[in-house]
């Protein structure tokens, strides 16, 4: 059995579902162990009980003004601070912003081996075997840590979350961090994302592609993720055009996802798009070009103009969901 520490997520005061990933991916690892989560921040405790429902045995907050915001070096040193208070086996983050940024930090001056962007894991305890998409999310890899320390990351919306037990808590502590020489303060974040579901999180994407033509031919699919409660996505060449912000690509340099249904409109389904979406569970595709390349990936195909097949789609969901 072996003590495993989770880093749980907030934005906005809210935590990340990830983080509730990431305490089951760590309840497995511990093979019967303890899950001790761990929260960063200025007010760090108020979500504390939340993580012990879904799992975790055990909460460390570290409350500090400089962690407010993320920044490699704060959150670096406090979380440094509770490894060496805890000696875990094994640490978890979730694959997101925050997670691929900091891992590699703490794997170097932990001197352990890193697995990132895992996406389901065999096995448990000292036999757990972590499998993670390579070449583009063509192949997968299985990987077994000898390190005495086990450091991965894993991918959102793959490894499902306990059942949240209401009424189980978690034993709190909070431990004091002094935290210096920050090479870098954050004084004003200007968010220019779109409000709503996190589109990484979100169990339902709507993306479109260069076939939206314009900004405003987004509308009607945001009108459609807004009623099946998802997200809107967009290819590079649609965020290269100008119609979206860059902060909703999806594909080998933007974000990778992988909702429970992804809608594809307009998109050609270039192979730096498919590494983003490829592994969605149900994937429609609308494209007025039957010889498109989405259509290899696609569940369900279309060929169809999507400025019609949209607002049909739209019309059907909200019959069925109002009934």
């Amino acid at each position: 059995m072996s003590k495993v520490l989770v880093l749980a997520e907030s934005r906005e005061g809210s935590l990340r579902n990830v983080s509730f990933e990431a305490i089951a991916a760590g309840k497995k690892i511990s093979g019967g162990g303890e899950v001790v989560a761990v929260l960063l921040g200025d007010a760090a405790g108020e979500q504390a009980a939340e993580l012990g429902a879904y799992g975790a045995d055990r909460v460390v907050t570290v409350e500090h003004p400089h962690l407010k915001q993320y920044t490699s070096d704060g959150y670096g040193q406090a979380l440094m601070a509770v490894i060496e208070q805890e000696n875990p086996e094994a640490i978890v983050f979730g694959h997101t912003a925050l997670g691929k940024d900091l891992s590699p930090k703490i794997a170097a001056k932990l001197q352990v081996g890193l697995v990132s962007d895992v996406t389901d894991i065999e096995g448990e305890g000292d036999d757990a075997i972590f499998i993670r998409p390579i070449y583009s999310g063509k192949a997968f890899e299985k990987v077994k840590l000898k390190d005495d320390v086990k450091f991965i990351t894993v991918r959102p919306n793959n490894i499902a979350p306990l059942a949240k037990e209401e009424g189980k808590s978690a034993d709190v502590s909070s431990l004091s961090v002094d935290i210096t020489n920050l090479r870098t303060i954050i004084k004003e974040v200007v968010r220019k994302s779109t409000d709503g579901v996190d589109l990484s999180e979100a169990k339902v994407v709507v993306a479109g592609g260069r076939g939206v033509k314009s900004a405003d031919g987004f509308a009607p699919l945001k009108e459609l993720a807004d009623l099946l409660g998802g997200a809107v996505g967009a290819s590079r060449g649609a965020c290269d055009a100008d119609y979206v912000d860059y902060s909703l690509q999806i594909g080998q340099t933007g974000k990778v996802v992988t909702p429970d249904l992804y809608i594809a409109a307009g998109i050609s389904g270039a192979i730096q798009h498919l590494a983003g979406m490829s592994n969605s569970k149900v994937i429609v595709a609308i494209n007025k070009d039957p010889e498109a390349n989405i259509f290899k990936v696609a569940d369900y195909g279309i060929v169809g103009d999507l400025f019609e097949v949209i607002p049909m789609l739209t019309e059907e969901f909200r019959a069925v969901l109002s009934k």
